[in-house]
């Protein structure tokens, strides 16, 4: 088989006729220069890759480490895998501190969520904002040094939309953070529907929403003409990155897990493992051990204090999901839809939320199934 860097080789030359390659598919904005200094005068380095399925699989990330392991071959590499499958940028803006933050200073972080946005979560631009500068935000706020490159892939939808002229509506939106913080972007969707209509590549040879190797590689070799455009001159001194007043203010900025230990459960709610192979539809390994807050008769109840502006769950909705209510201090109860439609035949992790403009401070959640069943795997606060 042949090596990462020589995919990452092949693929850049199926890359525009362009000076510099890839064009402006490729933004550099601000400074890498953070993460270089680090790997190059420290022998050492952390890098975190956080994102959906595209993330977890096995395609780009092997092939960025080992670009990043060839440059610089006497540095020793801590690296962080943070993909979980369906997961959105919502999802990455609570668990970024469980998954990444938690291990220790990182020195270059790269995301990626465009397309979980679009077809997991059917995203408005302000939930994408909301999650996406959540993602950056509590990460330059954690570490202001952090390097943060970000690649928007693309589904077929979305290559729809660049072929008729537009720009998705989850990459104008990512864009407008990535722009607001300086964080440098690969337009991966932009260069695969540019290559395709010119001839050089085809959906089917690209591998569709989860890349074959020569869709992983062209973002790869994206990736390394990024880092040759950052690191052409000699690494300036140690800079923290600039944290400007935020997009929305309601940004899940401060977002976090809650263990679901820490409820009261008042009826109706069990904690512990499900008996799985009693349950239809089909589980995710990963999930199948883990402790769940879990209810399935009408009425069940449970509340929770807590402090921020945003409460929601992290859930699994199988099949059986149904409908809960939730009420916030003793406020009116709002219905929350638990099944998605990825749920018919799978237990699918998806974030919900109860509220997400409360006013900063301490809060109470009250939480009660009215149909169905819900299986919560956190709490989510902001």
């Amino acid at each position: 088989m042949r090596s990462a860097i020589t995919l990452l080789f092949l693929a850049a030359t199926l890359a525009l006729a362009a000076d510099p390659p890839f064009g402006d598919n490729i933004r550099l904005r601000g400074s890498l220069d953070n993460s270089r200094r680090t790997f190059e005068q420290t022998k050492r380095g952390t890098v975190a890759f956080l994102g959906g399925s595209i993330t977890e699989m096995n395609g780009h990330r092997p092939m960025v480490m080992e670009l990043l392991k060839n440059r610089f071959p006497d540095t020793q590499f801590t690296f962080i895998g943070a993909g979980i499958s369906s997961t959105t940028s919502i999802t990455g803006a609570f668990r970024l501190d469980r998954d990444v933050l938690s291990k220790g200073p990182v020195d270059l972080l790269f995301v990626e969520f465009a397309v979980n946005d679009d077809q997991d979560g059917h995203y408005t631009r302000e939930q994408c904002i909301r999650g996406f500068e959540g993602i950056v935000r509590h990460a330059r706020q954690a570490n202001p040094l952090t390097d943060i490159v970000t690649t928007y892939f693309v589904n077929e939808p979305m290559l729809a939309t660049l072929d008729a002229g537009k720009v998705p509506l989850t990459i104008e939106a990512h864009d407008a953070v990535a722009r607001h913080y300086a964080v440098s972007s690969l337009n991966l969707a932009r260069e695969v529907s540019q290559q395709i209509r010119q001839g050089g590549l085809t959906w089917k040879i690209y591998g569709g929403v989860h890349p074959a190797t020569a869709g992983n590689a062209i973002q790869a070799a994206m990736v390394a003409e990024l880092l040759a455009r950052a690191w052409a001159s000699p690494p300036g001194p140690a800079t923290p990155h600039a944290i400007p007043a935020p997009l929305d203010p309601l940004s899940f900025s401060k977002g976090r897990f809650i263990d679901p230990a820490q409820a009261t459960i008042r009826s109706g709610w069990t904690l512990g493992i499900p008996d799985w192979k009693a349950l239809p539809g089909s589980k995710r390994e990963r999930f199948t051990s883990v402790p769940l807050l879990s209810a399935s008769t009408p009425g069940a109840e449970l509340s929770l204090a807590f402090e921020g502006t945003a409460i929601g769950a992290f859930i699994l909705a199988g099949p059986d999901a149904g409908v809960a209510e939730a009420s916030i201090d003793g406020g009116p109860f709002r219905n929350i839809e638990l099944l998605h439609e990825y749920s018919k035949n799978l237990h699918y992790p998806r974030t919900v939320l109860f509220a997400d403009d409360l006013k900063p401070g301490a809060h109470r959640l009250t939480l009660r199934v009215t149909r169905g069943a819900m299986r919560i795997l956190r709490f989510t606060v902001n």
